[in-house]
């Protein structure tokens, strides 16, 4: 039964029901250990941040930065804060030095926590150019702070402020005159297409939000949920406070690239995530299949077989599947696709909800195939994330976004763009009411910048309006469902499709090193360096033998005719990429021009 009470009481209202019970389960910063917080002890650390919050003058709707990785000191600080009506700012972990100038400037924040030696680095390098900030509050106990700062103190010494509750009886007359009105978040958006700007949500879209989610997303208080895409963005956000208002336990994952270790060390049954966490698992189920015997891949692929015509031609269409085929599944599933999900530390499995780009239909169909319920879903910032997604049990489409949710009223305008209105969409960007004006329509529908449509009740889209190319013959390309055909091959890690403009399309690849360069030594291809390896014309007629195959079902005007394998990663750095790793195409054309001219010269 979800407990869907405003923000600043709802940790407060969940230890009254469930007490002791187990509800995070997390590592210290660089520890190895899995430890676990209650309900009740969640609870007081909440009320310890709002006590300790008003002893350090914060007022209510005051802007607090977070910039930090995952971590529980982060969940404390977020509701921590809602109890005393405060709104949190968070910033992703990556972000550059420029970015949390401009956001802390532009919200004018007093205080900032921060995670590690990293983020306390780059505050502590911009403090002097943001003339609000007047404290830096560190979560990781092992950060080496400046002998000559005076501005920061250590998370444990920020708690002492609130030891034993000492402005409860105010916390607690804020939390009663808390308003669904009172803004929970701003969120500064990642800026593909030009600056950042920060998106406002209020207590109203997430009590909203969760309502309209608990009626169509099957979490409950046993299911033990994985975060591991940041608190910073929004999907993750609103999904962890959905699985808190059902009793859900939070397995709080600090840093990505032990999101596997920690699926086989934890076992959840949850866990949203993105379309590339999932082609990665295609990639390495498949690279294994390839690499086993000969009767061990015939059984697999058949088992697979079976998997798609049992739950894609059949559960998907809301059939029933006939005897033999749903006995044969059965039996399968508890052999062959067991041992996949155990492999994985998905022996819970319950649902995994997926939004973030487009999902690849031979990665969704492969997902259901093996017994593991992917949830797609379409959501953005503005909109506190969902806006639609399949419901489990219910019949849904490959290569769909799902049904809208309730409240929300999608219109497509005559130019095919997205049109949504309804309790959760923001009402408007932090000090930017220009930008406000621009995002809605006269009669007040947000206007997404996606294009898509809806048949049969689900809606299905099309490409970010923006990213849309003409190529010099007049032909429309959209770069991003190009790009999620060829990224399930083993051999892609990242790859940018040319096309604006240009008489054909071209891509720029960059290739999985190790798997290249295992290739090279097998083929005997001599290399000395990265570049020699990406310039081999064996390698480059290998991969363009493996592109054409993946782009057969393309329209000839959207095939890839030239390419370039790049030696290094598209980066952060460089400004290629955005905190949630989308790449920045105008910066690729200006970073990479000399390669893109050489892909059209006659």
């Amino acid at each position: 039964m979800q407990t869907n009470s405003h923000l600043s009481r709802l940790i407060h209202d969940q230890a009254k029901k469930y007490g002791d019970r187990e509800v995070l389960i997390y590592k210290d910063f660089g520890g190895s250990q899995w430890k676990s917080y209650s309900w009740n002890q969640f609870s007081d650390m909440v009320k310890k941040v709002s006590n300790a919050l008003l002893n350090l003058g914060v007022k209510v709707q005051e802007n607090i930065g977070v910039f930090s990785q995952n971590s529980v000191q982060y969940l404390f600080c977020d509701f921590g804060a809602w109890g005393v009506r405060a709104v949190t700012i968070p910033f992703y972990a990556t972000s550059s030095e420029q970015q949390i100038q401009f956001m802390i400037s532009d919200a004018k924040v007093r205080f900032l926590f921060v995670g590690e030696q990293e983020q306390y680095d780059k505050a502590r390098r911009i403090f002097s150019t943001c003339p609000t900030l007047e404290r830096i509050i560190v979560f990781d106990k092992n950060v080496h702070l400046s002998s000559l700062d005076l501005s920061s103190m250590y998370f444990d010494d920020f708690l002492k402020l609130g030891d034993n509750y000492p402005r409860q009886s105010e916390v607690e007359a804020l939390q009663a005159q808390a308003s669904m009105d009172d803004i929970a978040n701003i969120l500064y958006t990642s800026g593909t297409t030009g600056d950042s700007k920060g998106v406002i949500l209020t207590c109203g879209q997430y009590h909203a939000a969760m309502e309209a989610n608990n009626k169509c997303v099957p979490i409950g208080e046993n299911d033990r949920v994985l975060n591991f895409l940041p608190f910073t963005h929004i999907f993750e956000k609103g999904w962890k406070i959905l699985c808190l208002t059902e009793g859900a336990t939070l397995i709080v994952n600090t840093y990505p690239l032990e999101v596997q270790q920690s699926m086989k060390e934890t076992h959840p049954t949850c866990m949203s995530s993105v379309p590339r966490f999932w082609e990665k698992v295609y990639m390495g189920v498949m690279e294994q299949i390839e690499k086993s015997s000969a009767p061990k891949r015939k059984l697999f692929l058949h088992a697979e077989k079976v998997g798609k015509k049992h739950n894609i031609d059949y559960i998907s269409k809301g059939k029933r599947p006939p005897l033999a085929l749903h006995l044969e599944y059965e039996m399968l599933n508890k052999t062959v696709f067991s041992l996949v999900r155990h492999e994985l530390g998905l022996e819970n499995a319950h649902f995994f909800p997926t939004a973030g780009a487009t999902v690849n239909p031979k990665v969704e169909e492969f997902v259901h195939a093996i017994g593991i319920n992917m949830i797609v879903g379409y959501g953005l910032t503005e909109s506190l994330a969902t806006v639609s997604c399949n419901h489990l049990g219910e019949p849904f489409t490959v290569g769909g976004v799902g049904i809208p949710i309730e409240g929300i009223d999608i219109k497509i305008s005559e130019e095919g763009e997205i049109l949504l209105k309804g309790p959760t969409i923001t009402r408007g960007y932090y000090n930017r009411d220009d930008l406000t004006r621009q995002a809605f329509t006269e009669d007040g529908y947000f206007k997404t910048g996606d294009s898509g449509y809806l048949k049969g009740g689900e809606l299905f889209l099309k490409e970010r309006i923006k990213d849309l190319f003409k190529t010099s013959n007049g032909k429309y390309i959209a770069p991003q469902m190009i790009e999620s055909k060829l990224l399930v091959d083993k051999y892609i890690d990242q790859i940018a499709i040319i096309a604006d403009q240009r008489k054909f399309v071209s891509a720029l690849i960059i290739p999985v090193y190790s798997l290249l360069e295992e290739y090279a030594r097998e083929h005997k291809i001599e290399f000395g360096s990265r570049e020699q390896l990406c310039a081999d014309p064996k390698i480059n007629e290998m991969m363009k033998e493996r592109i054409d195959t993946l782009q057969q079902q393309l329209a000839h005007y959207e095939q890839i005719k030239r390419f370039t394998l790049l030696p290094y990663h598209f980066s952060m750095e460089k400004g290629e990429l955005t905190n949630t790793l989308k790449i920045k195409r105008r910066v690729l054309n200006e970073n990479y021009k000399k390669e893109i001219d050489a892909m059209y010269a006659e």
